[in-house]
């Protein structure tokens, strides 16, 4: 399954390109979503030639909700975990587990999960390290992401959205630029994001008020 996508910016892009896959196919597990960027877009003079980002977005068949949830021991585990985390904070949440080569990925889904995400991911970033902490004692221990409403692929469109519009005002400026404290989690997708677009990156303050900044290459 395939879909073409454009937006302002290539974060804009690739979270439209995630909503219209869900359109398709209900219930999908986003961390299976691939992205291939077609164009960057670009800023005519003073607004004139704008031209918007573009990215074609794919999702294996496998990966489709149709696919069998996955039932191995590290699986079942952080479903164990997860289903315990729904009862005590009495959510009406749905539950969905799948794993592949490289991670397992819990996905909540539900009408009012803001208790499990937290402001700006804080809970959810918690809860994953969580996960992670108890099913590392595992001998077939996997990454676990662990998500919310589609909340990942949302965060990530925001945080790539604000490191493009970051790399054109450093570049535009020569000033470095400190970004709001994020979570760990968050700040290797801009340090990562950042990085791709030419710029440097450091992180600097104490949990849970580090941040970002960002600046010119040197040399």
């Amino acid at each position: 399954m395939e879909v073409e996508a454009t937006g302002e910016t290539v974060g804009e892009a690739k979270w439209a390109a995630v909503r219209e896959l869900e359109r398709l196919a209900p219930g999908l597990d986003k961390a299976s979503v691939r992205f291939q960027v077609v164009s960057e877009g670009e800023r005519g003079l003073l607004g004139v030639g704008y031209s918007p980002a573009r990215v074609i977005a794919s999702l294996d068949e496998a990966s489709s909700p149709a696919a069998a949830e996955a039932a191995g021991p590290v699986a079942s585990r952080v479903r164990e975990i997860l289903e315990r985390v729904i009862a005590e904070l009495e959510l009406d949440a749905g539950l969905s587990v799948r794993e592949d080569d490289d991670a397992v990925t819990a996905t909540l889904t539900g009408d009012d999960l803001g208790r499990v995400i937290g402001r700006h991911g804080q809970t959810i970033d918690a809860l994953q390290y969580l996960v992670n902490a108890i099913v590392h004692r595992s001998d077939e221990y996997k990454p676990v992401v662990v998500d919310a409403a589609g909340y990942r692929a949302r965060r990530e469109a925001t945080l790539e959205t604000l490191a493009e519009r970051t790399a054109a005002h450093v570049r535009s400026t020569g000033e470095e630029v400190p970004l709001e404290p994020m979570t760990a989690v968050e700040r290797k997708i801009v340090h990562v994001h950042l990085k791709e677009l030419g710029l440097e990156t450091r992180s600097e303050g104490t949990e849970p008020n580090r941040y970002v900044v960002v600046s010119l290459p040197t040399g």
